[in-house]
């Protein structure tokens, strides 16, 4: 009775999911199909919940003894095929392979799978839920799919619903299955998949009250509040008021990463060029560990992916995430510069360029008749830094040519070009005055603990987190006014840097790079809006990396032109307002002076 009670829910359930409907589709299909069946497989797709509501048995069997109740739905469809007369060609129960796929598991610790736990008790054959990020794939093959073997012919529906053609290396997934195996050595897991799921991270809507204040303060300017940011930023690191140039440009990168399923489209790589290592490696460091896919790639190991022999499956190799594609969406600090190899260094120039990696695959070495190839796209921003005060570097310095411009030979040929921005930050500076900086130092290596800096506790590390989440999540659009703002700095740009025999120095990138610095500005101002105000930022910190790359033109831009002032208190925030409102005015007789063709107000266009 208990049996026949199951039974009747399930087909209610089906009625009411139209999930009945869907069977009746698929024996239509197979009914049609001129090809003949030994087995025909269907997928049921499940709400627990909705079950549970209906019969609570049936829904603890959905739960707990999943087999069990595939065969009550296996003999409701059998009855449901011979009543209706769906597939002519069906004979006997067994030939319907029940396929139960949940939307979801209670989010309960038991239903969780934990290769972290002890013992590892996961032999009850019931559904658990895995979540994490692909480190690794396997060829493409039509012979398995989980514990089943599909058919080899393509025009078979069997031949299809393959685990890795639906998951790519670097994302992040919740997997719904049955345990078949688990070694916790290797750490390496064996489910019968029922349900892939992607995961999609719930983002916060709110900004810590220290931040909203602070953003109601200062919302007369659209410029004091990211000030504000970079001069508090990594408070734990160095004091308030160093390195405010390359920790706003490192907030700006932080809010251009993505946690969602679209593709980042504006990155924000960076290069800096410092003689202190070990603080900018400290703060970059902590910068990075503020995001969910922040990696910090160790030199030891690969940053594309690599091929090696598949230790598990049945593929002849295994693909190799590497550190870029697991920091999907996020940023990738691939330390030193200088600190890998040759190759290394030519392939991530390479990726800079083309935002993709091709993994070539020779078919002899890995059992296979045909040389295959696969290509990845690179979703992250890249950060490096290259030591100016190392002894081979600086022997090797040659005398700068052009006001402005630095010895680019510390760097690695062609990485120039390939960073989007690249940053001066030498600690001895204006900007990066060295007595506070010692200062910190020995007060953090005689307390560790301790708070140095009052703004350490007002605004914490949790309440940046909270909005750098906030700020990446924003929608942003171009005013048209920024729009016309940027276009025209960028040809007039383009213009001035170009000559007769090598063309111009400015690829098309720079333009994306401004897009994205613009973009950036906006969103850490947590505006939706791109504003002129965000260009001219935009601006100064272009054209401060492109003349240390190039030398100075006719916009002749200050070192310090973003951050002219140290910022101690209200005066000195209206004082650099108004130096920025004065740059703006420069900006804009640049672009009417060498933009060609440009009209910057025209009403008309």
């Amino acid at each position: 009775m208990s049996n026949l009670k199951m039974k009747e829910a399930a087909l209610i359930y089906l009625d009411r999911s139209r999930g009945l409907q869907k069977f009746i589709d698929d024996c239509k299909y197979y009914n049609d199909s001129k090809q003949s069946y030994a087995v025909y497989r269907f997928n049921i797709l499940i709400n627990p919940s909705d079950v549970l509501e209906l019969d609570a048995e049936l829904g603890n069997h959905i739960l707990h003894h999943p087999l069990k109740a595939a065969q009550v739905f296996q003999s409701v469809c059998f009855i449901a095929v011979k009543t209706l007369s769906l597939i002519a060609q069906l004979q006997t129960e067994t030939q319907i392979n029940i396929v139960l796929k949940l939307t979801h598991l209670p989010p309960l610790p038991s239903y969780i799978l934990d290769l972290c736990e002890f013992p590892l008790d996961y032999t009850s054959q019931r559904f658990y839920m895995m979540q994490g990020i692909v480190i690794a794939m396997t060829t493409i093959t039509k012979y398995t799919q989980g514990a089943r073997f599909l058919c080899s012919e393509e025009a078979c529906p069997l031949s299809k619903d393959e685990l890795v053609n639906k998951m790519n290396i670097g994302n992040e997934y919740k997997i719904i299955g049955i345990p078949a195996c688990v070694k916790s050595s290797q750490t390496a897991i064996c489910i019968e998949a029922n349900s892939i799921i992607l995961c999609n991270p719930k983002v916060s809507s709110g900004i810590s009250e220290n931040f909203n204040c602070l953003l109601s303060l200062t919302s007369g300017s659209c410029w004091k509040f990211t000030a504000i940011l970079a001069n508090i930023f990594a408070s734990q690191i160095v004091p308030p008021g160093t390195y405010n140039l390359l920790k706003l440009c490192l907030l700006m990168s932080l809010v251009q990463t993505s946690d969602s399923k679209k593709e980042l489209e504006n990155s924000l790589d960076i290069l800096i060029i410092t003689s202190d290592t070990l603080l900018v490696e400290r703060l970059l460091n902590f910068s990075v560990n503020l995001i969910s896919r922040g990696i910090h790639h160790p030199v030891s190991t690969e940053i594309f992916p690599t091929l090696s022999r598949n230790k598990y499956g049945t593929g002849a190799f295994s693909i190799q995430a590497g550190s870029a594609l697991l920091a999907k969406g996020g940023i990738c600090f691939i330390g030193d510069l200088c600190s890998h190899k040759k190759d290394k260094l030519e392939q991530l120039q390479s990726v800079l360029e083309s935002r993709s990696i091709t993994v070539y695959i020779p078919g002899k070495k890995f059992g296979d008749d045909i040389d295959q190839q696969m290509t990845f796209p690179v979703q992250c921003s890249f950060w490096s830094f290259v030591d100016m005060d190392s002894s081979s570097k600086r022997n090797a310095q040659k005398t700068n040519t052009l006001i402005g411009q630095m010895d680019c030979s510390l760097i690695p040929a062609n990485f120039v070009e390939a960073f989007g921005l690249l940053i001066n930050c030498n600690e001895s500076s204006p900007c990066h005055p060295l007595l506070p900086t010692v200062q910190h130092t020995l007060k953090k290596a005689t307390d560790s603990k301790g708070l140095l800096h009052l703004a350490s506790k007002q605004f914490t590390t949790e309440d940046f987190e909270k909005l750098l989440i906030f700020a990446k999540n924003l929608n942003v659009e171009f005013s048209l006014e920024a729009e016309r703002m940027i276009h025209g700095y960028y040809l007039a740009s383009r213009r001035i840097r170009t000559d007769s025999m090598y063309g111009s120095k400015l690829s098309a990138s720079a333009l994306k790079y401004l897009v994205s610095l613009s973009e950036a500005h906006a969103r850490l101002n947590l505006r939706n809006k791109v504003l002129k105000e965000d260009v001219l930022i935009a601006a100064l910190l272009s054209e401060t990396s492109l003349t240390l790359k190039y030398g100075a033109t006719a916009f002749g831009v200050a070192p310090n032109a973003v951050f002219p002032f140290e910022l101690y208190n209200e005066e000195y925030l209206e004082q650099r307002d108004l130096y920025l409102t004065q740059c703006q005015q420069q900006l804009q007789q640049f672009i009417a002076t060498y933009g060609p063709g440009i009209a910057l107000f025209s009403s008309d266009e």
